[in-house]
């Protein structure tokens, strides 16, 4: 198959701009940022999307390699087209094959459609899920292991070898998922055959972006925003591709609209920045609080950052950032300084027709002002990381976000190099949003199934919570959440009581919650805290945050309620899980049932009702946004239409 050329901006080549129900569609009303793969590091004008239509092959054999599938002359071996960045296993992809593949094979062609001169080629992928090898123009690119984290290669040498730079270029892509590992980072894709329980179908292969970008050869590689708000400031750590030639200096701008707020330059060495840029308006004690981010008052200020090389601009970014302060303090979570009290829902990114991916741009959009609209402040992304431009629009509409990952189902050396490593670039690549709130590499022990008796298991998650502090000082961390924490910032429970009677005997207060966090769950069986077995008498500890304020955390094995309330703050972040469908599909599951929507309402209103009213929790996460898969347990449909009144919705959820 032989596409026509992208055109600038993200618009595919081969399907009308008129079109906006596909993923890239510039018709609708997004704006640039909205669509740009990258929201917080854009150069316009310089991108180019290659989504659309692909040729594609299943192989069955695993003969591809040996028969050299990526040379340019076998696009006939290639006998179906597939929508990129839809999975073969979703409806929205033209192929709907949930069969097991020993490998997937993606073919296009491309031209560049600008001339590059002295400017390089980046070929970047959003993900691709779980291992893949790339080739352009028969020539290997680039071999990437993790389903969830993004990639990037040079490709301008293997452009320009080919003889013409704007001539014809053969893209292909190998990937392949095994649905039966169970080492592999996957989340709630299911291991088995068919989905079952709260497991749902797998998506392999390209699931996010492909895009072109054109950038100069000595360019900023990253940027990352540190805010910190009592010192009026923000900490900048930018990197660049290579060493700074004599004479390279930074420059950047922040503004809040046309009122500049801050501008410094600095000489640059090597080719990593690490610098404090004053903000002199957050020292105003009667005005700061006007430029500060929350869910409830969303401010973003614009960024600008220049390379200058001899006095010349030679890379010119637009980014942004909101300034906020997230902090664990006398038993409370602050955001910028005052007590945040949590109203979560879980979300797991899943559509029926598209699965992982979102079966367009704009329903990233409507999802969080979905959310939003149910009266909630804040989402958890559970067992998914979610598209960047997700993330934009939390920090655009206002909704604060639990950063989560997927797990692996099995705890091993190769499980936790593959969880470490696309732990580390998940961090990195959202590390600037302001709508993230709280890091979490761990969920309810999975992948750390003996967390409890295994020294092992339990020095992982504290090293991983430890590595993810060394990366991102300004945020707290959960080590577990929900069960059997190791090195928390907070303490977090999950408990599917199906009555508000049960919920208040538990969590009315600090009494109540001290008795249920101390030992044993009475919700699940396990402890809430555990530690390595032959530690010394642990203490509590309070370790300085960048922004001045206070983390709580603790070491060892001991209950929690030893030190808790003065240093961990206590959340109930899963909770709920009504199912409700009217339908009654086979398998259909929650972890109680409603009979009608009268029925759900009044439920809802129960366990609601007895979790407000509590006088210990800080906040709360309600199990979750929409069906998923089997899970009839949403508060919308999986077409995401509510099953209640929103208003209704709301009113139960703000109290």
């Amino acid at each position: 198959m032989t596409e026509q050329p992208v055109i600038p901006d993200g618009t595919p080549s081969n399907r009308p701009a008129t079109d906006d129900s596909q993923l890239v569609s510039p018709s609708s009303d997004l704006d640039l940022r909205g669509r740009h793969p990258r929201p917080q590091l854009i150069r316009p004008n310089r991108w180019w999307s290659l989504d659309g239509q692909w040729s594609f092959t299943f192989d069955d054999g695993d003969v591809g390699l040996a028969e050299h599938w990526y040379a340019p002359h076998r696009a006939a071996g290639f006998a179906q087209t597939i929508e990129v960045p839809f999975p073969p296993e979703s409806a929205a992809s033209g192929i709907g094959d949930n069969d097991d593949h020993a490998a997937l094979w993606y073919r296009r062609s491309f031209q560049v459609p600008l001339g590059l001169g002295s400017d390089r080629l980046l070929l970047h992928f959003g993900a691709v899920d779980y291992e893949c090898d790339v080739w352009l123009n028969g020539q290997h690119a680039a071999r990437h292991e993790g389903g969830q984290t993004p990639f990037s290669v040079d490709v301008t040498d293997l452009v320009n070898s080919s003889g013409s730079a704007n001539g014809e270029h053969v893209l292909v892509v190998r990937a392949t998922d095994d649905r039966t590992d169970v080492e592999q980072p996957r989340g709630k894709q299911d291991w088995q055959p068919e989905q079952h329980v709260i497991w749902y179908r797998r998506t392999s292969g390209i699931w996010r972006t492909v895009w072109l970008e054109q950038v100069p050869a000595l360019r900023v590689q990253s940027v990352q925003w540190l805010p910190d708000v009592p010192e009026a400031r923000v900490r900048a750590r930018i990197r660049l591709t290579g060493n700074a030639p004599t004479a390279t200096k930074i420059r950047i701008s922040i503004a809040d609209g046309d009122n500049e707020l801050g501008q410094v330059e600095y000489a640059l060495v090597g080719k990593m920045l690490e610098a404090d840029i004053p903000i002199p308006a957050l020292r105003n004690g009667q005005a700061y609080e006007s430029l500060l981010w929350t869910p409830g008052s969303p401010h973003l200020l614009e960024v600008r950052v220049q390379l200058l090389v001899a006095g010349s601009v030679v890379d010119d970014i637009e980014s942004y950032l909101g300034l906020r302060s997230v902090a664990v303090s006398g038993g409370e979570l602050l955001l910028n300084g005052r007590p945040f009290r949590m109203r979560a829902v879980l979300e797991q990114g899943y559509w029926p027709e598209s699965h992982l991916t979102p079966p367009s741009l704009a329903a990233l959009k409507a999802e969080v002002e979905l959310t939003k609209s149910l009266g909630f402040n804040a989402v958890r992304i559970h067992q998914k990381v979610e598209d960047p431009r997700f993330l934009y629009w939390c920090d655009v509409l206002g909704l604060a976000v639990w950063g989560e990952t997927a797990a692996a189902y099995q705890f091993s050396d190769v499980a936790i190099s593959q969880l470490t490593r696309e732990w580390i670039d998940i961090v990195r690549r959202d590390i600037s949003h302001p709508s993230i709130i709280v890091w979490v590499p761990f969920n309810e022990s999975w992948g750390v199934p003996h967390i409890a008796t295994d020294a092992a298991q339990q020095a992982f998650t504290r090293g991983l919570a430890d590595l993810t502090r060394a990366l991102d000082p300004t945020r707290p961390v959960i080590s577990n959440d929900g069960w059997e924490h190791t090195a928390s910032d907070l303490l977090t429970v999950h408990d599917y009581a199906d009555t508000g009677a049960v919920l208040t005997e538990r969590y009315a207060d600090d009494g109540a919650v001290s008795r249920t966090v101390a030992g044993f769950s009475p919700a699940h069986g396990r402890r809430t805290w555990v530690g390595p077995q032959d530690a010394p008498a642990p203490t509590c500890f309070s370790r300085p945050m960048a922004n001045g304020a206070v983390a709580g955390s603790m070491a060892g094995s001991l209950p929690p309620s030893d030190c808790w309330p003065e240093k961990l703050p206590v959340l109930l972040t899963e909770f709920g899980g009504i199912s409700y469908d009217p339908a009654v599909a086979e398998g259909s599951w929650g972890y109680s049932t409603a009979s009608s929507a009268a029925d759900l309402a009044a439920r809802l209103t129960d366990l609601l009702a007895a979790v407000h009213a509590s006088s210990a929790l800080k906040g709360f996460c309600y199990t979750q946004l929409t069906d998923t898969g089997l899970e009839t347990n949403g508060l919308c449909d999986e077409n995401r239409v509510p099953k209640l009144p929103i208003a209704t919705i709301r009113e139960i959820i703000a109290g």
